[in-house]
């Protein structure tokens, strides 16, 4: 007859991804003639759980390089936008124990970026399209329940057995440390 254990661990309770794009509108200061240059800096967020979603309030900066006047100048536009992106955990654990007490854990899978920066048709705005991926994880506690072997593990279950000429053929300069 086996034997079980319940064990209560920490352990990935949910999980969700997200990808999305949107679309900005920056009004530089002079009429652009052409985009130079777009680029996407300074990405900070936070998450928090709300039921069996993650929502992530983030910031980043998007900054564009344009000519004006007539192609004789340039300059830099940046502008500050946030952004409030709602992950759905497709994977949740029935098994979580103190639903109340989780972390939760949001990583870029893609830093915000660039991918087109235009013109308005009126020619006094600038268009940017910014792409982003996040994933979330919940950390939380769940029970797992294993079998155990009353007997225990025989030595013999473990492989410890070196043998010499393993090691004959290992070169000792292979790891220099801080000697370069």
């Amino acid at each position: 007859m086996a034997n079980y254990r319940e064990i209560i661990t920490k352990a990935v309770t949910g999980k969700g991804r997200k990808f999305t794009q949107s679309s900005h509108t920056l009004t530089p200061p002079n009429k652009p003639t052409s985009i130079l240059g777009c680029w996407v800096i300074n990405h900070q967020y936070k998450a928090i759980k709300r039921g069996n979603l993650v929502e992530v309030d983030g910031t980043y900066d998007i900054n564009t390089w344009y000519s004006y006047d007539d192609n004789t100048k340039t300059e830099v536009v940046t502008e500050e936008t946030s952004y409030k992106d709602t992950i759905r955990l497709r994977y949740r654990d029935a098994e979580q124990i103190n639903d109340g007490e989780y972390d939760v854990i949001v990583r870029v899978l893609q830093q915000p970026n660039c991918l087109e920066a235009t013109i308005s048709a009126k020619g006094n705005k600038v268009l940017v399209q910014v792409e982003r991926e996040l994933l979330a994880e919940v950390v939380g506690e769940t029970k797992l329940v294993v079998a155990v072997n009353p007997d225990g593990l025989e030595d013999d279950d473990f492989d410890l057995d070196v043998d010499d000429e393993e090691f004959e053929d290992l070169d000792p300069d292979f790891i220099l440390g801080d000697e370069e």
